[in-house]
């Protein structure tokens, strides 16, 4: 009975780090997420702009209604939170069912999906909030202007990417091949 006491507490002191892990990078992301976008309304008028490095770079406050660059902000209000709020909670959950079939040492794994659903969480929040998500980082690069967005956002590309990465790079074993 010892042993089996023993594999029960190591499994148990794993889960603990994994969602410990997702825990601390979750909070982080909507704690940043949430404090930036306070300071922003705080500070700024609604559609101000400031240049922080002229004609690169600049924090302007906008509210988007629709999902990415703007798509679905033309339609009605309550349409937009149902469908956002059904779409962002199945995200979530999916985003969870994946972070707990990872295995307990892939923390490349753990911490992107912890950046998506912490970056969906925060959007998901203002979404809940306001009926919009606030957006203010602004990027142009030779002439190209790039749709504001936010720290949630920025969670939620950094972690796709990372993701997309690790899974590329993984090593897997492939089976020999037999001869017929």
């Amino acid at each position: 009975m010892l042993p089996e006491k023993n594999i029960v507490c190591q499994e148990s002191t794993v889960d603990s780090r994994r969602y410990g892990l997702m825990s601390v990078i979750v909070s982080i992301v909507v704690v940043l997420d949430q404090f930036t976008k306070w300071q922003v309304t705080r500070g700024m008028r609604l559609h101000e702009s400031i240049a922080i490095i002229p004609d690169i770079f600049n924090m302007t406050y906008i509210r988007n209604s629709g999902a990415a660059f703007g798509i679905l902000s033309g339609s009605q209000a309550g349409f937009r939170m149902v469908f956002f709020g059904v779409t962002s909670i199945l995200a979530l959950f999916l985003l969870g069912t994946i972070y707990a079939r990872l295995s307990a040492g892939d923390r490349i794994g753990q911490a992107s999906v912890a950046l998506v659903f912490g970056g969906a969480l925060g959007n998901l929040i203002d979404r809940v909030r306001i009926g919009e998500v606030i957006d203010f980082l602004d990027f142009s690069i030779f002439g190209y202007h790039w749709p504001a967005f936010n720290v949630a956002d920025s969670a939620i590309t950094v972690g796709v990417g990372l993701l997309i990465g690790h899974f590329f790079l993984q090593k897997t074993e492939v089976p020999a091949q037999t001869r017929m």
